[in-house]
């Protein structure tokens, strides 16, 4: 099943690309532009190939696409997060980065054939403009938008366009059984970076952050405020699971925990130039205490937060040993709309450690070294983690800490999954999760009016996913796959994503979280050190 899920597209592509710490502003060379750009044999060589390959092979040959192949197997040859992206996925990349895109603010799925509003994005043009969750969108000026079978790209270059293009949409409305017609200008549409913020307890305070983007920082000073407003002075940061982002962002809100002058980061280029980048008297959450949670799946900027933590003693790193990513890029344009982001220094943390793993046995090996942690013991015994005594360093206060592959946490907590558990989570989370979000968008279209009335409390303490819809679900499933879908003995991972989903549908992103994260035991464990 294709899901078309207008804001996530430009997430999912970044994830796909790269992870790693950028950072931004002009490009500089440590060479001058003469030598930099001279004629060179080898340089030569391969635009002889390409001009020879174009005027002089025996059959028509796309050479834009030799070229990027040539230019991917070069950054693959580099190390494993410098990396080619083409023109057609720049844009998306870039509006990942961005923290926003222009468009309409929805988000939308064909259902029968039809172009339906899943939900309203926060933010979006579409909420003031009274589109509704259920909205049948049947064109968009003279484009139609039913009965043609489009592909999602071809749907979303229709509804997408220049901030304050206006659009003029016909839509029905079936709760009502009514037309409607709406003219709107689209505009941008927050990417959010911050996904969840609550209260966990009456003074500890929860905020997630799935990536550092350029609105990031912005998006955490929200949310921070809003936790304190109701009585937070203490604080879990959830970064499991996050990738990295700018590196800016992240020095900025690693100050927002740090006192002046403390040392959060520095960084190492080719010719052994060091750049210091320390915390600011502008701190706002400095003497509060900080929990940082993270996973096997938490790198680079996830891993400088939780390093100048760490290592300025300031804090409690929980979870397990995160991804080991010590590496910084910068973004180059090529001159035709694609671009590389290439690896120019390394980062250390304040006690000197690189975390970055080794890549010597090639790209494969490092990307699959998460399944060796699986099959080592790693991500259920802290003992079973290798470490190296020549790799040990000390912080201010003598706690001993290692690099050469991550961020060691101060309080381990082993994965709750079996490997066939975890097999099942990711199948929810990738290939199944646009059949939950139908099933349970088919769900509130039967009798929206009676979920409407229900509060987002009521909703979470109330209502219950019981057997009957796992079986519904299971049976929805099994005809959408063409065959016979069984996973009755998971139930209870079903019945949180399920619920998860009616509540994002229904509320948004931030309770969507919140449901997942019940019987968190990362989470758990953070409550308990904090009652401690």
């Amino acid at each position: 099943m294709n899901k078309t899920t207008q804001y996530l597209l430009p997430v999912i592509i970044a994830a796909a690309v790269a992870v790693g710490v950028v950072i931004g502003g002009k490009l500089s060379f440590s060479a001058s532009p003469e030598k930099l750009f001279s004629s060179n044999t080898s340089k030569d060589k391969l635009n002889k190939l390409i001009d020879y390959i174009d005027y002089e092979y025996v059959d028509d040959i796309d050479v834009d696409s030799i070229v990027d192949a040539t230019v991917k197997n070069i950054m693959e040859n580099l190390d494993p997060h410098s990396v080619y992206i083409p023109s057609e996925e720049e844009k998306r990349v870039a509006e990942n980065m961005q923290g926003d895109f222009v468009g309409l603010g929805i988000r939308f799925d064909m259902v029968n054939d039809t172009l339906t509003v899943i939900r309203t994005l926060d933010g979006g043009p579409s909420v003031a403009a009274g589109i509704q969750a259920g909205d049948r969108i049947l064109t968009a000026d003279k484009d139609t938008l039913y009965g043609k079978k489009l592909a999602n790209t071809q749907i979303i270059s229709k509804l997408k366009d220049v901030e304050g293009a206006s659009v003029k949409l016909k839509i029905y409305r079936k709760k009502t059984n009514e037309h409607v017609t709406i003219n709107l200008k689209r505009a941008k549409v927050p990417i959010k970076s911050v996904v969840a913020n609550y209260m966990l307890a009456d003074d500890l305070g929860y905020i997630k952050i799935n990536r550092f983007a350029e609105t990031t920082y912005d998006e955490f000073k929200v949310a921070l405020k809003d936790l304190q407003q109701k009585g937070a002075t203490n604080l879990a940061l959830d970064l499991r699971n996050n990738p990295g982002g700018i590196l800016d962002v992240t020095r900025q809100i690693a100050d927002e925990f740090l006192k002046a002058k403390k040392l959060i980061l520095f960084t190492k280029d080719k010719k052994g130039d060091i750049e210091n980048y320390y915390a600011t008297d502008e701190g706002e959450f400095e003497e509060g205490e900080i929990y940082v949670l993270i996973n096997e799946k938490s790198a680079s900027a996830s891993e400088i937060i939780a390093g100048a933590l760490q290592d300025n003693d300031k804090g409690v790193i929980v979870g397990r040993r995160s991804f080991g990513k010590g590496l910084v890029q910068r973004p180059m344009p090529l001159g035709d709309g694609s671009m590389v982001r290439l690896t120019i220094s390394r980062y250390y943390t304040p006690t000197g450690r690189s975390i970055q793993r080794s890549y010597k046995k090639g790209n494969e090996d490092y990307f699959d070294e998460y399944y060796k942690r699986f099959s080592s013991g790693e991500l259920k015994s802290m003992d079973s983690i290798k470490v190296a005594d020549s790799l040990k360093f000390e912080t201010p206060k003598g706690k001993i800490v290692y690099g050469g592959g991550g961020i060691i946490p101060d309080v381990f907590v082993p994965i709750s999954y079996t490997p066939e558990e975890l097999s099942l989570e990711r199948g929810l989370r990738a290939k199944l999760i646009g059949y939950i979000e139908d099933f349970v968008f088919n769900k509130l279209e039967s009798d929206r009016a009676f979920y409407s009335n229900m509060s987002i409390s009521e909703f979470m303490n109330d209502f219950e996913i019981d057997d009957k819809i796992v079986k519904e679900y299971t049976d929805y499933l099994s005809e959408k796959r063409g065959q016979r879908i069984y996973i009755e003995k998971y139930a209870k991972q079903i019945k949180r994503h399920i619920k998860a989903v009616f509540i994002e549908q229904l509320f948004g992103g931030n309770g969507y979280q919140q449901q997942l994260n019940k019987d968190d035991k990362m989470l758990e464990k953070v409550i308990k050190l904090h009652e401690n």
